[in-house]
């Protein structure tokens, strides 16, 4: 499939891979904000509404981290800046627990422009340590851009043969025919 014909934009997307559903996890969060509400205060956290707040910090840090390299490594490239999805925890905090990056996958002007631009968002997209199934879509999707933009650029260049063998011998060819001379070429 053709990035392009999927738009003007895409987005890396991240989402909750814990075992724990997010649904739980606010559930939990809802019950410990209740209970916390009729205590008076966040100081008497149970030892699963800790644990509960632990994961979700690190959860936080994850998603932040993700998100941040695909906008370090799509400079360029990147149409919105990063938002989140959150949760609220026991101690009434909220923390990103999915997050995506706007980027343009849109071809450039020329195949030159394009097979660039396809390189960028790949990098983007691969850019966090662990890829999202989105990042690796895109990913691939910008694979196949790149494929599109070479053989464009094999179908313009202009000799018959193509590629650098071809481009090399078919203007020594036209040389020889000029002057009268035939050129054998073989590969």
């Amino acid at each position: 499939m053709s990035v392009s014909a999927l738009g003007a934009s895409q987005a890396f997307a991240y989402s909750p891979l814990s075992a724990r559903p997010a649904a739980s996890v606010g559930a939990a969060a809802g019950e410990a904000a209740a209970g916390r509400a009729a205590a008076g205060g966040s100081a008497g956290l149970s030892e699963a509404d800790l644990k509960i707040v632990s994961e979700l910090k690190a959860r936080d840090r994850v998603v932040r981290a993700h998100e941040m390299a695909h906008m370090a490594a799509g400079a360029g490239i990147v149409t919105r800046g990063a938002s989140f999805t959150y949760e609220t925890g026991p101690d009434g905090q909220r923390y990103a627990v999915g997050g995506e990056v706007g980027i343009n996958t849109s071809p450039g002007r020329t195949p030159e422009e394009t097979l660039a631009k396809a390189d960028k968002i790949r990098a983007a997209a691969l850019a966090p340590a662990d890829p999202s199934s989105q990042d690796l879509r895109v990913a691939a999707e910008a694979a196949q851009m790149a494929v599109e933009a070479r053989q464009e650029l094999a179908a313009t260049s202009g000799s018959p043969e193509g590629g650098r063998v071809g481009a090399a011998y078919g203007s020594a060819a036209a040389a020889g025919a000029q002057a009268g001379r035939q050129v054998d070429i073989w590969a």
